[in-house]
C-alpha cells in the first residue's frame, strides 16, 4: 500500500475538548497537504472547518452524542442535523450501548433511525458511521460478545447507516483491536468499517485494513503516513 492510498482512508481526527484554534487549523492543514479523506472534529469546529476545507477534496467529519452515546435519540438527531447543516459530509454517531449488550435489534435500530432520517434530511448523501465501542463489547464472554457485535450490524445496516465504527478512543475498555474488526467483517455484510482508537503506528493501522477496515480514524496520521514513506 503506498502513502497516498493509505491517507485516503485516514479521518483525521482532533477531539480533545481542550483543542484550541490553532490546534484545529493545524489538523486542517495537515490533511488538506496528505490528502487525507476527512477531518474529524466536534460539533462546534464544523463551520469553521468545513469553510477551510471548501474545494479541496477533504471531507469534513464530526461526532454525535461523543463520547458516551446516552443522549436521547431526538437530541442526536438534532445534533446530527446541525452538524450536516453546518458543513459536515459524515457524522459518527456514538451508540447506545446497553442496546448492543442486551442484543436488542430493534431498540438499536430505532435509535439510528432516528438520526439517519433528520441527517439525510438536511444533506441527502450525508455519510452516517455508528460507533460502538467494541473494546467493551470484547470484553463479554465469547458468544455474548459476537452477539453484540452482530446485533450492531444488523441494526447499523437494516437503519440505512453506512459505516460500523470500532470506538470513541476515550472509553476506559481501549480501542481498536483486530478481532473486533474481523467480526464485523463476518457480521457486516454491506457495511464498511472504522478502525479508531489506539492505532499509533504503520504496524497496527496496516494490520486494521488487512482485517477489513475501509477507513481508519487516526490523530497521529502524519507520523503514519511519513514512516510508510520511509519503508
Amino acid at each position: 500500500m503506498t502513502a497516498t492510498e493509505l491517507a485516503s482512508r485516514i479521518d483525521h481526527s482532533i477531539l480533545r475538548p481542550d483543542a484550541l484554534a490553532p490546534d484545529v487549523h493545524q489538523v486542517v492543514t495537515d490533511a488538506i497537504s496528505y490528502h487525507f479523506a476527512t477531518v474529524c472534529v466536534a460539533p462546534i469546529w464544523v463551520a469553521k472547518v468545513s469553510a477551510m476545507l471548501k474545494g479541496t477534496g477533504v471531507g469534513c467529519c464530526t461526532v454525535v452524542s461523543f463520547p458516551h452515546g446516552t443522549s436521547k435519540p431526538i437530541i442526536k438527531a438534532i445534533e446530527a442535523s446541525n452538524a450536516v447543516k453546518d458543513g459536515a459530509t459524515e457524522v459518527d454517531v456514538v451508540a447506545f450501548l446497553p442496546y448492543l449488550i442486551n442484543g436488542d435489534v430493534d431498540s438499536a435500530k430505532g435509535e439510528l433511525i432516528e438520526i439517519v432520517r433528520a441527517t439525510r434530511a438536511a444533506r441527502s448523501d450525508v455519510i452516517v458511521k455508528v460507533i460502538v465501542e467494541s473494546a467493551l463489547l470484547m470484553q463479554l464472554s465469547a458468544d455474548k460478545a459476537e452477539r453484540a457485535i452482530a446485533t450492531a450490524c444488523q441494526a447499523i445496516r437494516e437503519s440505512g447507516c453506512d459505516f460500523i465504527k470500532t470506538s470513541t478512543g476515550f472509553h476506559p475498555a481501549g480501542g481498536a483491536s483486530v478481532e473486533a474488526v474481523r467480526l464485523m467483517k463476518k457480521h457486516g455484510e454491506g457495511l464498511k468499517i472504522k478502525a479508531s482508537g489506539g492505532i499509533r503506528d504503520l504496524a497496527t493501522a496496516l494490520a486494521m485494513i488487512e482485517a477489513g477496515a475501509d477507513r481508519l480514524g487516526l490523530s497521529a496520521s502524519v507520523r503514519i503516513i511519513q514512516e510508510l514513506e520511509q519503508v
